[in-house]
């Protein structure tokens, strides 16, 4: 029995050998190993996502499959604000109908689409693709912020809104963004941070809590409507 076994896992093991006498994933793990590159993905989510492709969904996982590599190979970014796009300008930098006066400074393309789904914004955009790390090697022009600059020299933004993080490396880049604008008589401006609407004071951590205090602004004489 023990050499029968033998024989047995010595032929298998002779089948996920390839031509080069390397070990080959099988299929299946070569799409579990895939899945694992997506955000928060780790082993055991990735195996329920290739078992629930393959038990359930196949012609979804077709669609997802031709999907993907049409986005990967069509989507670039947009050659004036850097978002994604299809094409070398974006649909909002191509509409005539944006403010070209103000100026919206967001890290990613998600924080750029949180923006102009929440808040009604009719300016335009500038997407850095990161933020200012230099342990990591990411540096102004890794962000792109010699074209930004370019852009305010042309004289046409009036404000800068830096919508960056409330973290450290995003008060770097929001310092960095108001030092370029104030060079180019451009009045910058920072999304405000603190107390989230609805929000209790007990509730709210030390750390938002005490940028919110610090960050205090007067009360307008009229209330909001």
């Amino acid at each position: 029995g023990a050499v029968v076994a033998g024989l047995v896992i010595g032929r298998l093991r002779a089948r996920a050998r390839g031509s080069d006498g390397q070990m080959t994933a099988s299929l299946l793990e070569q799409l579990i190993d895939a899945l694992r590159v997506l955000p928060g993905v780790g082993q055991k989510s990735a195996q329920r996502m290739a078992y629930h492709v393959l038990e359930r969904q196949r012609e979804g996982g077709r669609r997802l499959a031709e999907a993907l590599a049409q986005a990967v190979e069509r989507i670039g970014h947009c050659g004036r604000c850097r978002d994604f796009s299809e094409t070398d300008l974006c649909p909002t930098c191509s509409s005539g109908a944006r403010d070209a006066q103000l100026l919206c400074v967001a890290e990613s393309p998600a924080d750029r689409l949180a923006i102009e789904q929440a808040t009604g914004f009719r300016g335009l955009y500038f997407v850095l693709q990161g933020r200012l790390s230099p342990l990591d090697g990411i540096g102004p022009r890794e962000l792109g912020l010699d074209q930004l600059a370019q852009r305010l020299a042309e004289g046409e933004v009036q404000e800068l809104i830096v919508a960056t993080n409330p973290t450290v490396e995003g008060e770097a880049t929001a310092h960095y963004l108001a030092q370029l604008a104030r060079a180019h008589a451009v009045h910058p401006s920072r999304l405000a941070h603190g107390v989230p609407l609805g929000g209790e004071l007990e509730y709210v951590d030390r750390g938002t809590l005490s940028h919110a205090f610090g960050s205090r602004s007067e009360i307008p004489k009229e209330p909001p409507r």
